[in-house]
Protein backbone atom coordinates (compact mmCIF):
# COMPACT_ATOMS: atom_id res chain seq x y z
CA UNK A 1 0.00 0.00 0.00
CA UNK A 2 1.03 3.62 -0.57
CA UNK A 3 1.01 6.48 1.93
CA UNK A 4 1.13 9.94 0.37
CA UNK A 5 2.74 12.55 2.62
CA UNK A 6 5.60 12.85 5.06
CA UNK A 7 4.22 14.52 8.17
CA UNK A 8 2.70 13.17 11.36
CA UNK A 9 -0.51 11.75 9.87
CA UNK A 10 1.38 10.02 7.05
CA UNK A 11 4.04 8.46 9.27
CA UNK A 12 1.49 7.33 11.84
CA UNK A 13 -0.52 5.79 8.98
CA UNK A 14 2.55 4.00 7.66
CA UNK A 15 3.47 2.56 11.06
CA UNK A 16 -0.12 1.63 11.84
CA UNK A 17 -0.36 -0.25 8.54
CA UNK A 18 2.98 -1.95 9.13
CA UNK A 19 1.76 -3.03 12.57
CA UNK A 20 -0.99 -4.90 10.74
CA UNK A 21 1.52 -6.66 8.50
CA UNK A 22 1.12 -4.54 5.36
CA UNK A 23 3.94 -3.74 2.96
CA UNK A 24 4.12 0.06 2.83
CA UNK A 25 5.73 2.72 0.64
CA UNK A 26 5.81 6.36 1.82
CA UNK A 27 5.91 9.17 -0.77
CA UNK A 28 7.35 12.43 0.61
CA UNK A 29 7.46 15.48 -1.65
CA UNK A 30 10.20 17.24 0.33
CA UNK A 31 13.83 16.23 0.57
CA UNK A 32 15.31 14.67 3.70
CA UNK A 33 16.22 18.04 5.23
CA UNK A 34 12.71 19.48 5.03
CA UNK A 35 10.75 16.28 5.50
CA UNK A 36 7.89 16.26 7.97
CA UNK A 37 5.47 18.86 6.61
CA UNK A 38 3.74 21.12 9.11
CA UNK A 39 4.40 18.59 11.86
CA UNK A 40 8.06 19.56 12.21
CA UNK A 41 6.91 22.99 13.40
CA UNK A 42 4.71 21.63 16.20
CA UNK A 43 5.46 21.25 19.90
CA UNK A 44 2.67 19.28 21.55
CA UNK A 45 -0.47 17.18 21.31
CA UNK A 46 -3.77 17.57 23.18
CA UNK A 47 -5.18 14.32 24.58
CA UNK A 48 -7.64 12.99 27.12
CA UNK A 49 -5.99 11.65 30.31
CA UNK A 50 -7.42 10.68 33.65
CA UNK A 51 -4.74 11.90 36.06
CA UNK A 52 -1.56 13.90 36.43
CA UNK A 53 1.70 12.22 35.47
CA UNK A 54 5.27 13.16 34.62
CA UNK A 55 4.10 15.03 31.52
CA UNK A 56 0.79 16.61 32.58
CA UNK A 57 -0.10 18.62 35.67
CA UNK A 58 -3.64 17.26 36.10
CA UNK A 59 -6.48 15.21 34.71
CA UNK A 60 -8.13 16.19 31.43
CA UNK A 61 -11.17 13.93 31.03
CA UNK A 62 -13.22 13.42 27.90
CA UNK A 63 -15.93 15.84 29.04
CA UNK A 64 -13.49 18.69 29.43
CA UNK A 65 -11.72 18.25 26.10
CA UNK A 66 -15.07 17.83 24.40
CA UNK A 67 -16.32 21.03 26.02
CA UNK A 68 -13.17 22.88 24.93
CA UNK A 69 -13.54 21.63 21.36
CA UNK A 70 -17.20 22.64 21.22
CA UNK A 71 -16.29 26.05 22.62
CA UNK A 72 -14.01 27.17 19.78
CA UNK A 73 -15.42 28.63 16.59
CA UNK A 74 -18.80 27.20 15.71
CA UNK A 75 -18.04 23.79 17.22
CA UNK A 76 -17.26 20.47 15.50
CA UNK A 77 -18.21 19.93 11.87
CA UNK A 78 -19.33 16.32 12.37
CA UNK A 79 -20.07 15.58 16.02
CA UNK A 80 -19.78 11.81 15.57
CA UNK A 81 -16.31 12.01 14.02
CA UNK A 82 -15.23 14.73 16.44
CA UNK A 83 -16.32 12.63 19.42
CA UNK A 84 -14.46 9.66 17.99
CA UNK A 85 -11.34 11.84 17.70
CA UNK A 86 -11.55 12.96 21.32
CA UNK A 87 -12.18 9.45 22.67
CA UNK A 88 -9.37 7.89 20.63
CA UNK A 89 -6.95 10.60 21.77
CA UNK A 90 -6.68 8.95 25.19
CA UNK A 91 -4.63 6.05 23.85
CA UNK A 92 -2.48 8.20 21.54
CA UNK A 93 0.43 8.99 23.94
CA UNK A 94 1.01 5.32 24.80
CA UNK A 95 0.95 4.39 21.11
CA UNK A 96 3.28 7.26 20.24
CA UNK A 97 5.74 6.26 22.97
CA UNK A 98 5.79 2.70 21.67
CA UNK A 99 6.62 4.06 18.22
CA UNK A 100 9.51 6.29 19.24
CA UNK A 101 8.05 9.49 20.74
CA UNK A 102 9.86 11.12 23.67
CA UNK A 103 8.28 13.64 26.04
CA UNK A 104 9.33 16.53 28.24
CA UNK A 105 7.88 17.72 31.57
CA UNK A 106 5.03 20.25 31.42
CA UNK A 107 5.92 23.88 30.80
CA UNK A 108 5.40 26.51 33.48
CA UNK A 109 4.28 30.09 32.92
CA UNK A 110 1.32 31.58 31.11
CA UNK A 111 0.78 29.11 28.27
CA UNK A 112 -1.94 27.27 30.23
CA UNK A 113 -1.09 23.96 28.55
CA UNK A 114 0.51 21.93 31.32
CA UNK A 115 -2.73 20.15 32.16
CA UNK A 116 -4.13 19.69 28.66
CA UNK A 117 -1.17 19.04 26.35
CA UNK A 118 1.89 16.79 26.19
CA UNK A 119 5.07 18.35 24.82
CA UNK A 120 7.46 16.50 22.53
CA UNK A 121 11.05 16.38 23.73
CA UNK A 122 12.87 18.41 21.09
CA UNK A 123 9.63 19.55 19.42
CA UNK A 124 7.93 18.34 16.28
CA UNK A 125 11.15 18.01 14.29
CA UNK A 126 12.50 15.54 16.86
CA UNK A 127 9.23 13.61 16.80
CA UNK A 128 9.30 13.36 13.01
CA UNK A 129 12.94 12.22 13.08
CA UNK A 130 12.03 9.54 15.64
CA UNK A 131 9.21 8.31 13.42
CA UNK A 132 11.45 8.25 10.35
CA UNK A 133 14.01 6.22 12.30
CA UNK A 134 11.23 3.85 13.28
CA UNK A 135 10.28 3.39 9.60
CA UNK A 136 13.91 2.72 8.71
CA UNK A 137 14.21 0.06 11.42
CA UNK A 138 11.08 -1.58 10.07
CA UNK A 139 12.40 -1.51 6.51
CA UNK A 140 9.62 0.79 5.28
CA UNK A 141 10.96 2.73 2.26
CA UNK A 142 10.49 6.48 1.93
CA UNK A 143 10.69 8.02 -1.55
CA UNK A 144 11.82 11.63 -1.06
CA UNK A 145 11.37 14.47 -3.56
CA UNK A 146 8.49 12.53 -5.07
CA UNK A 147 5.44 14.36 -6.36
CA UNK A 148 2.12 12.62 -6.93
CA UNK A 149 1.01 13.88 -10.30
CA UNK A 150 -2.08 11.75 -10.67
CA UNK A 151 -4.29 9.31 -8.83
CA UNK A 152 -5.56 6.84 -11.41
CA UNK A 153 -9.04 5.46 -10.77
CA UNK A 154 -11.06 2.58 -12.12
CA UNK A 155 -14.55 3.33 -10.89
CA UNK A 156 -14.48 3.67 -7.11
CA UNK A 157 -11.01 2.16 -6.77
CA UNK A 158 -7.60 3.81 -7.11
CA UNK A 159 -5.63 1.44 -9.33
CA UNK A 160 -2.29 3.25 -9.39
CA UNK A 161 -0.42 6.41 -8.50
CA UNK A 162 1.54 8.37 -11.10
CA UNK A 163 4.58 10.07 -9.53
CA UNK A 164 7.46 12.25 -10.65
CA UNK A 165 10.92 11.76 -9.15
CA UNK A 166 14.27 12.95 -10.47
CA UNK A 167 12.71 14.24 -13.68
CA UNK A 168 11.16 10.87 -14.48
CA UNK A 169 7.58 9.66 -14.21
CA UNK A 170 6.72 6.32 -12.65
CA UNK A 171 3.51 4.38 -12.12
CA UNK A 172 3.04 2.70 -8.76
CA UNK A 173 0.33 0.09 -8.36
CA UNK A 174 -1.15 -0.14 -4.90
CA UNK A 175 -3.73 -2.25 -3.16
CA UNK A 176 -4.65 0.72 -0.96
CA UNK A 177 -3.77 4.41 -0.73
CA UNK A 178 -3.67 6.69 2.31
CA UNK A 179 -3.77 10.39 1.44
CA UNK A 180 -2.09 12.36 4.22
CA UNK A 181 -0.52 15.18 2.23
CA UNK A 182 -1.93 18.26 3.98
CA UNK A 183 -4.20 21.04 2.84
CA UNK A 184 -3.91 23.75 0.20
CA UNK A 185 -2.69 26.68 2.31
CA UNK A 186 0.48 27.15 0.23
CA UNK A 187 -1.56 27.54 -2.97
CA UNK A 188 -2.17 31.28 -3.00
CA UNK A 189 -4.22 31.05 -6.19
CA UNK A 190 -6.58 28.58 -4.51
CA UNK A 191 -6.83 30.77 -1.39
CA UNK A 192 -7.51 33.68 -3.73
CA UNK A 193 -10.72 32.00 -4.93
CA UNK A 194 -12.22 32.77 -1.51
CA UNK A 195 -10.16 35.73 -0.27
CA UNK A 196 -9.27 37.60 -3.46
CA UNK A 197 -6.10 39.68 -3.57
CA UNK A 198 -5.89 39.63 0.23
CA UNK A 199 -4.38 36.13 -0.02
CA UNK A 200 -1.21 37.66 -1.46
CA UNK A 201 -0.53 39.21 1.94
CA UNK A 202 -0.83 35.95 3.87
CA UNK A 203 2.23 34.16 5.21
CA UNK A 204 2.31 30.36 5.11
CA UNK A 205 3.79 28.91 8.28
CA UNK A 206 4.51 25.50 6.75
CA UNK A 207 6.08 24.15 3.56
CA UNK A 208 5.32 25.45 0.11
CA UNK A 209 4.56 21.83 -0.87
CA UNK A 210 1.16 21.98 0.85
CA UNK A 211 -0.53 23.20 -2.31
CA UNK A 212 -3.49 20.82 -2.39
CA UNK A 213 -2.28 18.77 -5.36
CA UNK A 214 -3.55 15.46 -3.96
CA UNK A 215 -6.68 17.05 -2.52
CA UNK A 216 -7.54 18.46 -5.96
CA UNK A 217 -7.05 15.00 -7.50
CA UNK A 218 -9.53 13.51 -5.06
CA UNK A 219 -12.09 16.25 -5.63
CA UNK A 220 -11.73 15.94 -9.40
CA UNK A 221 -12.51 12.26 -9.08
CA UNK A 222 -15.73 12.75 -7.15
CA UNK A 223 -14.69 12.93 -3.51
CA UNK A 224 -17.20 14.62 -1.22
CA UNK A 225 -16.16 17.83 0.51
CA UNK A 226 -15.95 18.39 4.26
CA UNK A 227 -15.18 21.69 5.91
CA UNK A 228 -15.56 25.36 5.13
CA UNK A 229 -13.99 26.61 1.89
CA UNK A 230 -12.76 29.81 3.53
CA UNK A 231 -11.75 28.08 6.75
CA UNK A 232 -8.17 27.94 7.93
CA UNK A 233 -6.13 27.77 11.10
CA UNK A 234 -4.06 30.92 11.27
CA UNK A 235 -2.25 33.03 13.82
CA UNK A 236 -0.58 36.42 13.98
CA UNK A 237 3.00 36.21 12.73
CA UNK A 238 5.81 38.73 12.40
CA UNK A 239 5.26 40.70 9.20
CA UNK A 240 9.00 40.34 8.50
CA UNK A 241 8.92 36.54 8.60
CA UNK A 242 9.49 34.33 5.51
CA UNK A 243 6.61 33.94 3.11
CA UNK A 244 6.77 30.16 3.51
CA UNK A 245 7.98 27.77 6.21
CA UNK A 246 8.54 30.29 9.00
CA UNK A 247 7.04 27.85 11.46
CA UNK A 248 6.21 28.40 15.11
CA UNK A 249 9.11 30.80 15.77
CA UNK A 250 7.43 33.61 13.81
CA UNK A 251 4.26 33.64 15.95
CA UNK A 252 3.53 36.80 17.96
CA UNK A 253 2.35 36.28 21.56
CA UNK A 254 2.19 39.88 22.78
CA UNK A 255 -1.47 40.47 21.86
CA UNK A 256 -3.19 39.84 25.26
CA UNK A 257 -0.79 42.18 27.05
CA UNK A 258 -1.29 45.33 25.02
CA UNK A 259 -3.25 46.97 22.24
CA UNK A 260 -3.60 46.00 18.56
CA UNK A 261 -4.21 48.61 15.87
CA UNK A 262 -4.93 48.23 12.18
CA UNK A 263 -3.51 50.19 9.23
CA UNK A 264 -5.74 53.14 10.15
CA UNK A 265 -4.47 53.12 13.76
CA UNK A 266 -7.81 51.86 15.07
CA UNK A 267 -8.52 48.99 17.46
CA UNK A 268 -10.72 46.34 15.88
CA UNK A 269 -11.02 43.35 18.25
CA UNK A 270 -10.92 42.38 21.93
CA UNK A 271 -7.27 41.60 22.71
CA UNK A 272 -8.26 39.91 26.00
CA UNK A 273 -11.04 37.65 24.77
CA UNK A 274 -9.78 34.35 26.15
CA UNK A 275 -6.75 32.52 27.47
CA UNK A 276 -4.00 31.62 25.04
CA UNK A 277 -4.75 28.04 23.90
CA UNK A 278 -8.30 28.88 22.82
CA UNK A 279 -7.75 32.43 21.66
CA UNK A 280 -4.48 32.63 19.77
CA UNK A 281 -5.74 31.02 16.55
CA UNK A 282 -8.39 33.69 15.93
CA UNK A 283 -5.86 36.43 15.31
CA UNK A 284 -4.74 35.31 11.89
CA UNK A 285 -8.35 35.46 10.74
CA UNK A 286 -8.79 38.85 12.45
CA UNK A 287 -5.82 40.29 10.58
CA UNK A 288 -6.99 38.73 7.31
CA UNK A 289 -10.12 40.89 7.53
CA UNK A 290 -8.29 44.18 8.09
CA UNK A 291 -7.17 46.72 5.45
CA UNK A 292 -3.98 45.48 3.78
CA UNK A 293 -4.13 42.42 6.08
CA UNK A 294 -1.79 43.98 8.62
CA UNK A 295 -1.94 44.85 12.31
CA UNK A 296 0.32 46.46 14.89
CA UNK A 297 0.79 45.22 18.45
CA UNK A 298 1.83 47.77 21.10
CA UNK A 299 2.81 47.18 24.74
CA UNK A 300 4.84 48.89 27.45
CA UNK A 301 7.64 47.94 29.83
CA UNK A 302 5.21 46.74 32.55
CA UNK A 303 4.48 43.59 30.57
CA UNK A 304 7.69 43.23 28.60
CA UNK A 305 9.07 39.74 29.23
CA UNK A 306 5.74 38.10 30.04
CA UNK A 307 5.57 36.32 26.67
CA UNK A 308 7.90 34.66 24.19
CA UNK A 309 10.04 37.35 22.53
CA UNK A 310 9.55 37.88 18.78
CA UNK A 311 12.22 36.14 16.76
CA UNK A 312 13.27 39.19 14.76
CA UNK A 313 13.27 41.69 17.60
CA UNK A 314 10.86 44.56 18.26
CA UNK A 315 10.56 48.31 17.73
CA UNK A 316 11.37 50.20 20.94
CA UNK A 317 11.13 53.90 21.78
CA UNK A 318 10.29 56.32 24.58
CA UNK A 319 6.92 57.32 23.03
CA UNK A 320 4.07 55.47 21.32
CA UNK A 321 4.37 57.84 18.38
CA UNK A 322 8.00 56.94 17.74
CA UNK A 323 7.21 53.22 17.85
CA UNK A 324 4.32 53.77 15.42
CA UNK A 325 6.48 55.80 13.06
CA UNK A 326 9.14 53.08 13.02
CA UNK A 327 6.49 50.63 11.80
CA UNK A 328 5.10 53.00 9.16
CA UNK A 329 1.95 53.84 11.13
CA UNK A 330 0.57 57.37 11.61
CA UNK A 331 2.17 58.50 14.91
CA UNK A 332 -0.49 61.02 15.96
CA UNK A 333 -3.36 58.64 15.17
CA UNK A 334 -1.73 55.79 17.09
CA UNK A 335 -1.12 58.03 20.12
CA UNK A 336 -4.74 59.26 20.07
CA UNK A 337 -6.13 55.72 19.97
CA UNK A 338 -3.93 54.46 22.78
CA UNK A 339 -4.63 57.55 24.89
CA UNK A 340 -8.34 56.79 24.53
CA UNK A 341 -7.70 53.18 25.48
CA UNK A 342 -5.77 54.25 28.59
CA UNK A 343 -8.68 56.40 29.75
CA UNK A 344 -10.98 53.36 29.56
CA UNK A 345 -8.82 51.18 31.84
CA UNK A 346 -10.15 50.93 35.44
CA UNK A 347 -8.02 52.71 38.08
CA UNK A 348 -7.40 49.50 40.05
CA UNK A 349 -6.20 47.55 36.99
CA UNK A 350 -2.65 47.12 38.27
CA UNK A 351 -3.80 45.55 41.54
CA UNK A 352 -6.18 43.12 39.82
CA UNK A 353 -3.97 42.15 36.88
CA UNK A 354 -3.29 38.39 36.71
CA UNK A 355 -1.74 37.03 33.48
CA UNK A 356 -2.30 33.39 34.51
CA UNK A 357 -6.09 33.46 34.35
CA UNK A 358 -9.06 35.38 32.97
CA UNK A 359 -8.74 38.26 35.42
CA UNK A 360 -11.83 40.23 34.37
CA UNK A 361 -9.88 43.50 34.25
CA UNK A 362 -11.84 45.11 31.42
CA UNK A 363 -12.07 48.50 29.78
CA UNK A 364 -15.14 50.67 30.33
CA UNK A 365 -17.14 52.62 27.75
CA UNK A 366 -14.88 51.50 24.91
CA UNK A 367 -15.64 49.58 21.72
CA UNK A 368 -14.33 47.06 21.14
CA UNK A 369 -13.91 46.21 24.81
CA UNK A 370 -10.77 44.60 26.14
CA UNK A 371 -12.35 42.05 28.45
CA UNK A 372 -9.28 40.83 30.38
CA UNK A 373 -5.79 42.06 31.24
CA UNK A 374 -6.60 45.70 30.45
CA UNK A 375 -3.59 47.76 31.50
CA UNK A 376 -2.77 51.32 30.48
CA UNK A 377 0.20 51.73 28.17
CA UNK A 378 1.88 54.38 30.30
CA UNK A 379 5.32 53.12 31.26
CA UNK A 380 8.15 53.69 28.79
CA UNK A 381 9.94 52.35 26.94
CA UNK A 382 7.19 51.26 24.58
CA UNK A 383 7.34 48.37 22.16
CA UNK A 384 5.65 47.39 18.92
CA UNK A 385 5.65 44.89 16.10
CA UNK A 386 3.82 44.58 12.77
CA UNK A 387 1.84 41.39 12.14
CA UNK A 388 0.40 39.45 9.21
CA UNK A 389 -1.94 36.44 9.04
CA UNK A 390 0.13 33.25 9.25
CA UNK A 391 -1.79 30.32 7.75
CA UNK A 392 -1.08 26.92 9.27
CA UNK A 393 -3.56 24.72 7.43
CA UNK A 394 -6.87 24.88 5.60
CA UNK A 395 -10.05 23.18 6.84
CA UNK A 396 -11.70 22.25 3.58
CA UNK A 397 -10.83 18.71 2.62
CA UNK A 398 -12.39 15.37 1.81
CA UNK A 399 -15.22 13.76 3.71
CA UNK A 400 -14.38 10.47 5.42
CA UNK A 401 -16.22 7.67 7.20
CA UNK A 402 -15.45 6.55 10.73
CA UNK A 403 -12.99 4.10 9.14
CA UNK A 404 -11.19 6.95 7.33
CA UNK A 405 -12.44 5.89 3.90
CA UNK A 406 -12.83 8.85 1.53
CA UNK A 407 -16.49 9.43 0.69
CA UNK A 408 -17.92 10.11 -2.76
CA UNK A 409 -20.46 12.79 -3.64
CA UNK A 410 -23.14 10.16 -4.36
CA UNK A 411 -22.94 8.74 -0.80
CA UNK A 412 -20.74 5.86 -1.87
CA UNK A 413 -17.05 5.68 -0.93
CA UNK A 414 -13.76 4.82 -2.55
CA UNK A 415 -13.11 1.22 -1.64
CA UNK A 416 -9.35 1.56 -1.19
CA UNK A 417 -8.65 5.27 -0.60
CA UNK A 418 -8.27 6.57 2.94
CA UNK A 419 -7.33 9.96 4.38
CA UNK A 420 -5.75 11.30 7.56
CA UNK A 421 -4.56 14.63 8.93
CA UNK A 422 -5.12 18.06 7.50
CA UNK A 423 -6.57 16.78 4.24
CA UNK A 424 -9.62 15.60 6.23
CA UNK A 425 -9.53 17.92 9.28
CA UNK A 426 -12.68 19.66 8.04
CA UNK A 427 -14.64 16.63 9.24
CA UNK A 428 -13.73 17.64 12.80
CA UNK A 429 -12.95 21.37 12.81
CA UNK A 430 -15.34 23.99 11.50
CA UNK A 431 -13.58 27.17 12.64
CA UNK A 432 -11.39 28.14 15.53
CA UNK A 433 -8.69 25.92 16.96
CA UNK A 434 -7.33 24.34 20.13
CA UNK A 435 -3.57 24.31 20.59
CA UNK A 436 -2.18 20.86 19.83
CA UNK A 437 -5.37 19.48 18.32
CA UNK A 438 -4.02 19.28 14.77
CA UNK A 439 -1.55 16.68 15.99
CA UNK A 440 -4.44 14.93 17.73
CA UNK A 441 -6.36 14.67 14.46
CA UNK A 442 -3.28 13.47 12.58
CA UNK A 443 -2.43 10.83 15.17
CA UNK A 444 -5.94 9.50 15.71
CA UNK A 445 -6.87 9.37 12.06
CA UNK A 446 -3.43 8.22 10.96
CA UNK A 447 -3.84 5.18 13.17
CA UNK A 448 -7.34 4.53 11.80
CA UNK A 449 -6.41 5.09 8.15
CA UNK A 450 -3.30 2.93 8.32
CA UNK A 451 -5.11 0.11 10.10
CA UNK A 452 -8.10 0.11 7.77
CA UNK A 453 -6.01 0.46 4.60
CA UNK A 454 -3.84 -2.46 5.68
CA UNK A 455 -6.87 -4.60 6.40
CA UNK A 456 -8.16 -3.89 2.90
CA UNK A 457 -4.77 -4.45 1.26
CA UNK A 458 -4.25 -7.76 3.03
Amino acid sequence: MVVIGGGNAALVSAMSAHDQGAKVLVLERADRTFRGGNSRHTRNIRCVHQSADAYNTGAYPFEELWRDLCGVGTGPSDEHLAELTVRESETAPEWMTAHGALWQPPLAGTLHLGMTNRFFLGGGKALMNAYYRQLARRGVPVAYETTVERLCFEGDRCSSVLVRNGGQTHRIRARAVVCASGGFEANLDWLGRYWGDAARNYHIRGPRFNDGLVLQQLLDNGAAVAGEERGFHSVAVDARSPKFDGGIATRIDSIPFGVVLNRDAERFYDEGEDIWPKRYAIWGRNLAGQPDQIGYSFWDSKVQGRFLPPMYGVHRADTIGKVAAAMGLNPAAAEDTITGFNRAVPPDAAQRFDPTTLDGVATRDLLPVKSNWAQPLDTPPYYGIAMRPGITFTYMGVKVSSRARVQLQDDREFVNVFAAGEIMSGNVLSSGYLAGFGMTIGTVWGRIAGREAARYAL
